[in-house]
This record gives C-alpha cells, sequence and structure tokens, in this order.
C-alpha cells in the first residue's frame, strides 16, 4: 500500500510540473559554470543543488548580468581547476575566454566541458537558452525563460523602424558593431544604427569631437569616462542623452528582458 501511495504521488507531481524539480535525485547532471553570461541562464534553469557554482564575475555588482540577491544564492569560484575539482561536478559549462590550459586539465581529468561563446542577436541567445536547458536536463524550464523575453520584446515591437538614430557609447568611447546582441536590440526597438551609417564598426572609437560635429537624434552613454560626461555635451540641443547600465549589454538570458525594458522606458521618454 506505501509503495502504491508512493508512486501516486510521483506520478502526480510529474504531471503538475513536466519536471521534478530535485537535480541530484532526477539524474540530471551537476554543474559549475564559469561563464558570466550562462551563470544568469543556468540559474533560471536548473533544478534545487544542481549548479553548483557560478563565476566570480557574478559577484561583481558592477559587471555581473544577475541580480546580487540571486548571485548571492551560489558559490563562485575563480575558475581554476583546484576550485572545480573539489565540486566535482559532473558538466563543467565554459567561456570561449577560458584558458585552454584549464579546458585541456579538465578534458584529461575525464570531467565533461561544454563552452560557450558571445551572442550576436536574440535568435542566437534563445538557442543558447535552449541549449543550456537541455544540458540542465529541464527543456521547459528553458522555455518558460523564452516566453518571458519574447514578452518583453514585445513591448519594443510597436515601434517604426528606422526611427531615430541613436548609438551606444560604451566604456572606452567605443560603439557595438552590427553583429552585436545590443544592435539588434536597438533595432527592434525601433532605432536607427548611427555608427552602420557612418561606417562605424564593432568596437570602433568614437570620439567626443565627432558627436559634436555629427549628433546623433540619442545619446546612449554606458560608461563614466570623462569625455562621455563632458559639459558640452548639453549644449547639443537637437541630440537627446539617456543612461544605459553597461550590465545589459553583453549577456543575452534573463538581461535581455532588462534591457528591451530599458529600451522600452528611453523610447517612451523620447515620445
Amino acid at each position: 500500500m506505501k509503495a502504491w501511495a508512493a508512486a501516486l504521488v510521483l506520478a502526480l507531481a510529474g504531471c503538475a510540473g513536466g519536471e521534478p524539480d530535485d537535480g541530484l535525485a532526477s539524474g540530471r547532471p551537476t554543474i559549475v559554470s564559469l561563464n558570466p553570461c550562462t551563470d544568469a541562464i543556468l540559474a533560471e534553469v536548473t533544478g534545487p543543488r544542481q549548479l553548483l557554482a557560478i563565476s566570480h564575475y557574478s559577484k561583481d555588482p558592477r559587471a555581473s548580468s544577475m541580480e546580487a540577491d540571486e548571485a548571492a544564492r551560489f558559490m563562485a569560484t575563480g575558475g581554476t581547476v583546484e576550485e572545480i575539482l573539489a565540486l566535482d561536478p559532473d558538466l563543467v559549462v565554459a567561456s570561449s575566454f577560458t584558458a585552454p590550459a584549464t579546458l585541456a586539465a579538465l578534458g584529461d581529468l575525464g570531467i565533461r566541458v561544454e563552452t560557450f561563446g558571445a551572442v550576436s542577436d536574440v535568435a542566437d541567445s534563445l538557442a543558447q537558452v535552449r541549449d543550456l536547458a537541455a544540458l540542465a536536463g529541464y527543456p521547459a524550464r528553458g522555455q518558460a525563460l523564452i516566453d518571458r523575453i519574447a514578452g518583453a520584446l514585445s513591448r519594443l515591437s510597436g515601434h517604426r523602424e528606422g526611427g531615430p538614430e541613436a548609438v551606444l557609447w560604451q566604456p572606452g568611447g567605443i560603439v557595438p558593431g552590427e553583429a552585436a546582441l545590443v544592435s539588434d536590440l536597438l533595432h527592434r526597438a525601433g532605432f536607427a544604427d548611427y555608427g552602420d551609417r557612418r561606417g562605424l564598426g564593432q568596437a570602433d572609437y568614437l570620439a567626443l569631437e565627432r558627436i559634436i560635429a555629427d549628433p546623433p537624434d540619442l545619446l546612449l552613454v554606458a560608461g563614466s569616462e570623462i569625455g562621455q560626461q563632458h559639459p558640452v555635451l548639453e549644449e547639443l540641443p537637437q541630440m537627446r542623452r539617456a543612461s544605459f547600465d553597461t550590465r545589459l549589454i553583453y549577456c543575452g538570458g534573463p538581461t535581455i528582458i532588462r534591457a528591451a525594458e530599458r529600451l522600452a522606458q528611453i523610447r517612451a521618454d523620447l515620445s
């Protein structure tokens, strides 16, 4: 009788959520993430006790794509082989910037490693979410995150394409190229690409003097360089300025939701 009751409880639990919550008991892999962008995605698509550690970058509130309270739920590593071995994960999710010696050492020790690079647009990011959720064994959680991203992007879709010219002025005075996720988001928000129309590509430098001589309709400032705060920018009445958090630039996944919300707010302020 007890065995029958236990089986019934498990069956009902499976019907209710589609995927059991216990990442360890279900046979899904335990994971260590060395990639700050995959940290935030894995935090949403893994089960309890499944994500053993995230990268130390996600503990830095100035750089993390995760909220501080979310990052606080997890241990962090500096990415050393010794730290990873101590955690004994089934899977390591690495960055394309992870040191080749580290990747080779993990392979020699028989630890499975999957490497993820930067995403160049929304489609790439959604594919990354699906891949990570599949590796974690929770495809439905990945789809739930994708649905939330789609909802946030839908709030940008009402803006006419080819609207005001905008440029994102990143730390170091550089601009993103067309093959950057944030450029895709700017297009979806209805902005025309100031940099692309002037032959500026990925990580090209945009001088203050050029902005003064040829201002965009909207200057998105994501940095705190001296030039980015220069008083002369206030003397360009035809140009609007808005701040853009640097933490919204580089990662996809749930970061897209916050970036889309910020762009929607900026468009509303412009109108």
